[in-house]
């Protein structure tokens, strides 16, 4: 199962690479199930949960909670050689080494991250027993798979449309997920960003196109190549698509796009035929190499990283991004970095570095490093509605939607809007997810819903 590639792409400039150990000739242990253990930081403790999940190559699927950090679903990379593990958790720039003990119920090992590391011992909790039903139930509304044409770009692409219940014409959202790829429902482990607010949406009233990625799903293209002006065009198509539906009020189709996706909305605003109105969910209002730092040094700071150590990482990280931006050849600029992500941790191959270096300098990432979100935002008429979570760790509340509200001021119809609690994601607190089969399940905040639908109601009832 793949993790979202939102956060991957984010996490980008935060590279943390597997430690390439000797095997070992007894056999890899099962690692299935939930990894628990107390992580000692300055001034206390805190809890960290290992998720892992088998997959059918023999790798694993696996993310990492920290309940008090608000920290959840955050991806980790696994490895095993021989009774030896390492979890590595990109985004925060920190892994786990250890050895699992006899009897397999224990690892002991070390934590690491930059200028810190501390012994931990995580202990097995076997993963819960689903019993919940295996048939979905039918949904109180008509589901559709669909598939429309990018003529701009000839790429055909494949989603879903749902549409309430009556003779309509409803109103009605075309969904853009966060950097991608992804599928039509923004899956990220157990968790549909995008299938959960499709769902809340068409059951109130508003019809919803959500649609597979660039190369994903039955859509074709290369997400590699797309830019986020690029994408522009598949919304494009997904809006011309709306407008051939009878079902569809063609004066109140609107955009509603997270992280990336939400600049690519605001985007589409500024286009001939623009949407009648556009929702922001988490969108970048600082230029890409401002955002990447800031991301390294918000999640380092939710683990408790000293704030010498955590200024260090990012003078480190800001030369590298420099050292990207500044050499256009690209094979220089990879062999650049790669020798700087070595001399920064020695414990790093040279083709584990090549791998990470070929991905700081692809094509996609040094566009997203120059990116500007707020350029053209001065033509973007139609009414917008700005939400951020207070607890994102991605895209900071406070300095982007603040920028962006900025650069929309001529626009008289913007709302702003900052959640508490809520994660990049938009994820309530972990207090507040249900309680299904005795685990906690991740939900899409309910206020975020109520709050996107009741917007697009005043915007849309009158007409």
């Amino acid at each position: 199962m793949k993790t979202s590639v939102c956060l991957r792409f984010l996490r980008g400039c935060l590279v943390l690479l597997l430690w390439v150990m000797a095997g070992s000739a007894m056999a890899a242990p099962s690692l299935d199930g939930l990894w628990k253990g107390p992580l000692k930081m300055p001034g206390g403790q805190l809890e960290v949960i290992f998720r892992l999940v088998s997959l059918a190559d023999g790798s694993y699927f696996a993310t990492l909670d920290v309940p008090l950090q608000k920290v959840s679903r955050m991806a980790v990379k696994v490895d095993v050689r021989g009774d030896t593990v390492i979890f590595a958790a990109e985004e925060a720039g920190s892994r786990f080494i250890g050895r699992v003990a006899s009897g397999g119920k224990q690892v002991e090992g070390t934590w690491q991250q930059p200028g810190f590391q501390v012994p931990l011992t995580l202990s097995y909790a076997a993963p819960a027993i689903s019993t919940a039903p295996k048939a979905r139930l039918t949904p109180p509304y008509r589901e559709e798979e669909v598939a429309y044409s990018n003529v701009a770009v000839s790429l055909r692409l494949g989603g879903m449309l749902t549409v309430p219940a009556g003779p309509g014409p409803f109103p009605a959202v075309v969904l853009v997920s966060d950097a991608g790829p992804h599928n039509r429902d923004a899956t990220v482990g157990e968790y549909q960003l995008m299938g959960a607010l499709a769902d809340y949406l068409t059951r109130r009233g508003i019809a919803v196109l959500r649609f597979d990625d660039r190369g994903v799903g039955i859509s074709t293209g290369d997400f590699a190549q797309a830019t986020t002006a690029a994408l522009v065009t598949d919304v494009q198509a997904g809006l011309n698509y709306l407008r051939t539906r009878s079902e569809i009020n063609l004066s109140q189709i609107g955009v509603i796009g997270h992280g990336e996706g939400a600049n690519v909305a605001l985007l589409a605003g500024t286009q001939p035929l623009p949407p009648a109105f556009v929702v922001s969910l988490a969108g970048y209002g600082v230029p890409g190499t401002t955002l990447a730092l800031q991301q390294q040094a918000a999640l380092l700071r939710s683990l408790g990283t000293e704030t010498a150590q955590i200024e260090a990482a990012t003078k480190r990280q800001q030369a590298m991004l420099e050292i990207i931006s500044q050499t256009p050849d690209e094979a220089q600029a990879r062999a650049i970095v790669a020798n700087m992500l070595r001399q920064n941790n020695m414990a790093i191959d040279a083709e584990a570095a090549q791998a990470s270096a070929a991905e700081l300098t692809s094509f996609r990432y040094r566009y997203f490093l120059g990116f500007n979100p707020l350029e053209h935002l001065a033509d973007v008429k139609c009414p917008v509605l700005l939400l951020n979570g207070a607890a994102d760790l991605y895209v900071a509340a406070d300095a982007n939607m603040g920028a962006l509200a900025k650069a929309l001021k001529a626009n008289r119809d913007v709302t702003s809007k900052k959640l508490p609690g809520v994660n990049h994601l938009f994820q309530p607190d972990p207090a507040e997810w249900p309680i299904v089969n005795g685990q906690p399940r991740e939900t899409f905040s309910p206020v975020a819903q109520e709050t996107i639908r009741s917007w697009i109601v005043a915007h849309t009832a009158a007409k």
